[in-house]
C-alpha cells in the first residue's frame, strides 16, 4: 500500500497515479512516442539519463517513496521534460494492473530491485507471477523487460520467475540466454554507476514478450501464477 500523508507532511502533494480501474496510458503521457516504464526510479537519474539517450520516448516511472516522486517530477517539470516524462507515486503492482490499454508499453525496466533479505520481508519483493502478468499483458508483441541487479542470487531467481512465464522469451546476448554483457539503452541507474565505478559485477537479464496467438486478447499469455501476487511494491534502485 502507498503511505498517505497527513495534509501537512512536507511532500502531501506530490503527483499521484490516479485512482480508477481503468487509468490511460495516454492520459499520463499525452502524445504519440512509445511508452517505456521504470519501476522505482528513485532519485530519477536513468529517468533523466534515457530522456536524452531516446528523445522520442515518453516515460513513466512508478516510485513508492513519496519524497522522491515529488522531488524526481518537480525537477522533470523545471528540466523541460514535464510534458513527456513522469515520476508518480505507485505501488507499480497495484498500479500496473489497472493501467490500460494492453499492448500499449514498449519497455519495462527494473534496476537493482527489491533490497529486502529478512524473511519477513518477503511481502515487500516487487518481483512476482503478479507483477509478471500485467507486464506481459501491458507489453507490445516484441516489447522489452530489462532487469538489472548486482545480487548473483537475485539475478537468478528472476531467470527462474520471468522464464517460467508463458510471455517472455530470453533476448540476451547468447541464444536461449537472457543475460546481456552490457546495458544497451544508453542511461544508467545511480546503482548501477556506483557498482561499475567500485568495479562490482552487475547482471543484466533481458526479455522479450511473446508474439500473441492470432485472435487471442492482448493479455494472452499473462496468466501463469495468477493469484500468487508477490509482495507490495518494494524500492528498485535505491538511489
Amino acid at each position: 500500500m502507498v503511505f498517505q500523508p497527513r495534509p501537512n507532511h512536507p511532500y502531501a502533494d506530490a503527483p499521484r497515479f490516479p485512482d480508477g480501474d481503468d487509468v490511460s496510458i495516454d492520459d499520463l503521457l499525452p502524445g504519440t512516442g512509445p511508452v517505456e516504464i521504470e519501476i522505482g526510479p528513485g532519485r530519477g537519474g536513468f529517468l533523466f539519463e534515457r530522456a536524452a539517450a531516446s528523445p522520442a520516448s515518453r516515460l513513466l516511472g512508478l516510485e513508492i517513496r513519496l519524497k522522491w516522486s515529488a522531488i524526481v517530477d518537480e525537477r522533470l517539470r523545471k528540466g523541460g521534460l514535464g510534458g513527456r516524462v513522469r515520476a508518480l507515486n505507485a505501488d507499480a503492482r497495484e498500479a500496473l494492473g489497472r493501467l490500460r490499454p494492453d499492448a500499449s508499453i514498449a519497455r519495462f525496466f527494473l534496476h537493482f530491485p527489491d533490497p529486502w533479505w529478512k524473511k519477513r520481508h518477503e511481502k515487500r519483493l516487487v518481483m512476482g507471477p503478479a507483477l509478471l502478468d500485467s507486464l506481459a499483458r501491458l507489453l507490445v508483441d516484441g516489447g522489452e523487460l530489462f532487469v538489472q541487479t548486482d545480487v548473483e542470487e537475485r539475478a537468478a531467481l528472476y531467470a527462474e520467475q520471468i522464464g517460467a512465464h508463458p510471455a517472455f522469451e530470453p533476448a540476451g546476448d547468447a541464444p536461449g540466454s537472457p543475460h546481456l554483457g552490457e546495458n544497451p539503452y544508453g542511461a544508467r541507474s545511480p546503482r548501477e554507476h556506483h557498482a561499475i565505478a567500485d568495479g562490482l559485477p552487475v547482471s543484466r537479464l533481458l526479455y522479450r514478450r511473446r508474439p500473441r496467438e492470432a485472435g487471442a486478447g492482448a493479455g494472452a499469455g499473462a496468466g501463469a501464477g495468477a493469484g500468487a501476487g508477490a509482495g507490495g511494491g518494494a524500492p528498485a534502485d535505491g538511489g
